[in-house]
């Protein structure tokens, strides 16, 4: 069982009730201006000027009212009629009745006929490449906007409310328009053409101020008739023609219209319009200054840390280059004392080779020979005889000894039998 919250304020009376009702209703946005659909029923036109009828569905109803001279009614409208209104909702306290209290009430075949001519000139703005086209950025920091909206509007208001708390003393030039009705379209289109003009350098100068360099478009709120004239095609071709970029920033979000797919920007609301076009001045300024002390710690930390190594390097440089060349040096020696060992070891390897060659070749010298008392026996024209067979009986030769040379002759030759 679930347990009834305690009543602290003690019963309140129907009246009291009721008109507590009727102040959340008329304080909450979303029961105010609201477009709705549905089909009339009971359409009575009063003497007095007001009408008053049954707006229905297949799923409920709501009793609804014009007031005299409250919005025109289209001849067509009549019981049965489907039809969009712009209406809020209001409690008739005496009675404890709800009522949509109507401000504009449109039949939904004219609509139709609007939606189709929408659907036409889009598809035209595809074909001529305009709705691909490359969209110009919004300035970082605008020097002059021009504002083009209804001149005392809840949009405008707001609009003037925030750029003074995100960039107060922005220049701004409000161009206040029809934002509906059947001149609307005219003066949005002559608005866009002066801003055109305030945008030229020339005529920046001759004012005394900077050119326009943001244009934003908008309005509040409202049925799809009210908005309908930045469905027309005037004010489409004057979006385009902007030399500098333009923000589209009418209804809500939920409200698509061909300005916003011409323009540069498409804001969900004039005051998104705002924030999105606007900085905030103070939050830049602190990025600037956060920004400058870092770069002046980055550059502080940067000289130091040069300095750290270049004092370093310095000190390398002076120290680095002797205890390189002592050590090379020291290599070099060391190198060289190994050389010396070497060569003199081949060296004496080599005298040693050498004195027993010498000795060799000094045992067998024939003037060795000769001093041990043997004899060289040559032929007159100086070959060496070495066995009988190179003499004959009365031939001469010479015999060299040691201390002297002798002539002699062959008498006899006997051959020694082996």
């Amino acid at each position: 069982m679930t347990e009834r919250a305690e009543v602290t304020t003690g019963p309140l009376a129907v009246g009291q009730f009721v008109s507590m009702v009727k102040r959340t209703v008329s304080h909450e946005p979303m029961f105010q201006r609201q477009a709705i659909r549905g089909e009339v029923s009971q359409w009575k036109p009063y003497p007095s000027g007001h009408t008053y009828f049954t707006l229905r569905d297949d799923d409920g109803q709501l009793s609804a009212v014009i007031w005299k001279g409250r919005c025109a009614i289209h001849p067509s409208i009549k019981e049965g009629t489907e039809v969009v209104v712009t209406a809020s909702l209001d409690v008739y306290v005496k009675r404890g009745n709800i009522q949509l209290i109507v401000e504009r009430i449109e039949p939904v075949n004219t609509l139709g006929a609007m939606e189709e001519a929408k659907r036409i000139l889009i598809q035209r703005l595809r074909q001529e490449g305009e709705l691909d086209r490359a969209r110009m950025a919004l300035p970082f920091i605008p020097k002059h906007i021009a504002i083009v909206t209804g001149a005392g509007s809840a949009a405008l208001a707001d609009m003037q409310r925030l750029i003074d708390n995100r960039w107060p003393g922005l220049r701004r030039t409000v161009i206040g328009v029809l934002v509906q009705g059947d001149r609307a379209v005219e003066e949005i289109v002559r608005a866009l053409a002066l801003t055109r003009r305030l945008s030229q350098p020339e005529v920046a100068t001759q004012r005394g101020e900077p050119p326009v360099d943001l244009v934003i478009v908008g309005r509040g709120g409202g049925s799809p008739q009210d908005l309908w004239a930045f469905n027309m095609e005037p004010v489409v071709r004057a979006v385009l023609a902007s030399p500098v970029p333009v923000v589209s920033a009418v209804g809500h979000e939920s409200d698509l219209l061909v300005s916003d797919l011409v323009a540069d920007v498409r804001a969900s609301t004039p005051s998104n319009a705002i924030e999105r076009s606007v900085p905030i001045r103070a939050e830049l300024e602190q990025w600037m200054d956060d920004l400058d002390e870092r770069l002046d710690h980055a550059t502080r930390r940067t000289f130091r840390d040069a300095r750290v190594r270049l004092t370093s390097l310095h000190a390398r440089l002076k120290v680095a280059p002797l205890a390189g060349i002592n050590a090379e040096k020291r290599l070099l020696m060391a190198h060289k004392a190994k050389l010396n060992r070497i060569t003199e070891g081949i060296f004496a390897r080599e005298r040693t080779r050498l004195s027993g060659l010498e000795a060799a070749l000094h045992s067998i010298h024939p003037q060795r020979v000769l001093e041990r008392g043997y004899a060289m026996t040559q032929t007159q024209d100086g070959t060496v005889i070495t066995n009988t067979g190179m003499l004959a009986v009365g031939q001469q030769f010479n015999l060299h000894f040691v201390d002297g040379t002798a002539e002699a002759a062959v008498t006899e030759i006997h051959i020694k039998e082996e």
